[in-house]
């Protein structure tokens, strides 16, 4: 099997439009899973796929969340017709406040629920945003893009994908989705729309990669209902179910177990009040009248009547689970307490979910996750189903998103399964620029596409430098050398004081032996006529660090000081 065309591209600009073409730059969701954001350009109009941010990982301290790169369209606010959101999870809405901080008014189109979430959401940074409610069936002009949108299955509700005419093609965005034959919701996939597409003849296809690693197809929804039947049946005290705070579906089957054994229920974690109180307004939620209970009056009931629906299962260090697991709750957790992890790890939050497992575990809670029973199905598509749709809609092109590395690969090895040829299958990176011309799909270029960090209130920051020096201080910790330089004579008149934190809790005396070193290299840079400040930092940090990785073998941040008086 021949290896499918591009890979990371070139870091070269892409030429300007030419007439007739249609550009697409993905933004985010390529190498990663999170981060999703896709730009389509034609005419010198702009349509914008999903806006979402990406969690940080360990190497990333002190980050709240990451971001996809606006750099390339900030100048060009005015140029974007709409933003279309797939659905409501936060790797595809997550970024949108920070876009709309630029321009509050660039319209989103969504469905009811997702726009809902949205909503919400803005509200909390005080934006009052323009939105179009579409839904499957439904065809919106939005400038020069005709959009239709058909339904997808997907862990949440009101899921779409986008199909996008111009005079340059067809082009199908499947955004995230599963083809589950016995939805709770009775929503299906639209395979029949994405077949009439194909038979209209689709130019570009963009679809969900996460799970093309996997073979087979998906585990109905409702397959899980008896598993979580019986755990409900079998627990003796209390049960805490943590999910998603926007898949209402798995919500949904606790609420349901829940009401059959006689618990009553409560939302624990402010996303989960917030998401299951839109999804309850619009009808999303069905919850028998009198079950839902304030989290504060759990405390007054019996514990074999108490439900918990709480956020934290991918291990979020703020999240409500984690905070049980660390006693740092109001929920304590006791002897003989359920807890049902009801969601599949996130690639890279493996650390942080076995870690709460045994936090859990060791207050005496009975932890039950996917690993040990069928609690959790995906929400994505396996290898089968990619299968299907790549049949049925039989692209002229393919662009595998939504993914890591192996997950973008292994789809490209589907596609190719299939009878796309390998040089029209693009397997490219963020910022890639690809050109939809004459029904041909290729490379032309690629655009800046970092990593923005948010850290608090701060957007772009922080950089790798930044982060670098604060894996460096949480690794190895710091050091600092002081010393009083008198700015007439040239001559140190104290010091050098040398002072260090996270470096030794044993030793108080353990960089005695460094002092007098620091001390010979100022006498001598005295006797030189050397008393240019800069130059002594270098000499303190270049004799300091280098007895530290001679006697410790560690790197420890050297902060060298020289004071003036």
């Amino acid at each position: 099997m021949s290896a499918p065309a591009a890979g990371p591209p070139t870091a070269t600009a892409p030429p300007p439009l030419p007439e007739g073409t249609l550009r697409v730059t993905p933004l985010g969701g390529l190498g990663a899973i999170g981060r999703n954001m896709t730009v389509f350009e034609y005419g010198g109009r702009l349509l914008v796929v999903d806006v979402g941010v990406l969690f940080p990982e360990a190497d990333q301290p002190g980050v709240d969340l990451i971001l996809p790169d606006f750099s390339s369209i900030a100048d060009r606010l005015d140029d974007i017709e709409a933003v279309v959101l797939t659905h409501g999870h936060e790797d595809h809405i997550g970024g949108i406040p920070y876009l709309l901080r630029l321009k509050p008014d660039i319209p989103l189109v969504g469905s009811r629920f997702t726009l809902a979430l949205v909503e919400a959401k803005l509200r909390e940074h005080r934006i009052d945003p323009y939105t179009l409610t579409v839904a499957e069936g439904v065809t919106e002009q939005l400038g020069p893009f005709s959009t239709e949108f058909l339904a997808v299955n997907h862990s949440i509700p009101d899921a779409l994908a986008v199909a996008i005419r111009t005079p340059a093609g067809l082009v199908v965005h499947t955004g995230d989705f599963k083809m589950d034959q016995l939805p709770l919701d009775g929503r299906l996939t639209d395979l029949g729309g994405f077949a009439r597409l194909g038979r209209e003849g689709v130019d570009l296809l963009l679809s969900d990669s996460t799970n093309a690693e996997v073979p087979g197809f998906v585990t109905p929804e409702r397959n899980i209902g008896p598993v979580h039947d019986e755990v409900f049946r079998t627990a003796t005290r209390r049960v805490i179910v943590a999910c998603f705070a926007s898949h209402v579906h798995r919500v949904q089957q606790a609420i349901d177990a829940a009401e059959k054994y006689g618990r009553s229920v409560a939302f624990v974690g402010r996303s989960m009040v917030r998401n299951m109180g839109v999804a309850r307004d619009l009808g999303l939620l069905r919850v028998p009248p009198g079950l839902i209970v304030d989290a504060r009056e759990i405390d007054q009931l019996p514990d074999q009547h108490v439900c918990m629906i709480s956020t934290g299962s991918q291990g979020e260090p703020l999240s409500a689970l984690s905070r049980m697991a660390n006693r740092d709750h109001p929920v304590r957790i006791q002897e003989a307490d359920t807890v049902i992890l009801a969601s599949s790890l996130v690639p890279g939050n493996e650390n942080a979910v076995y870690g709460v497992i045994n936090g859990l575990t060791r207050w005496g809670a009975r932890v039950v996750h996917k690993g040990i029973r069928n609690v959790h199905v995906s929400g994505h598509s396996p290898a089968g189903e990619l299968l299907y749709v790549l049949n049925a809609v039989q692209p002229r092109n393919f662009l595998p998103v939504h993914g890591e590395w192996r997950h973008l690969r292994a789809h490209a090895a589907l596609a190719e399964l299939t009878g796309i040829p390998s040089d029209r299958i693009l397997v490219v990176d963020d910022g890639t620029v690809v050109d939809l011309v004459d029904g041909r799909a290729s490379v032309v270029g690629q655009v800046p596409c970092g990593f923005v960090f948010v850290d608090g209130l701060a957007v772009g920051d922080v950089g790798e430098a930044s982060l670098k020096d604060r894996r460096i201080l949480g690794e190895e910790g710091f050091i600092t050398v002081t010393v009083v330089v008198d700015s007439a004579s040239g001559k140190v008149v104290a010091g050098p004081e040398i002072y260090a934190r996270g470096f030794s809790d044993v030793d108080e005396r353990a960089l005695d032996d460094v002092r007098p070193l620091v001390q010979s290299v100022l006498d001598q840079a005295m006797q030189e006529g050397i008393s240019d400040p800069q130059a002594l930092r270098r000499a303190m940090r270049r004799t300091v660090g280098r007895w530290v990785s001679d006697t410790y073998r560690r790197r420890p941040m050297l902060v060298p000081v020289v004071v003036e008086v």
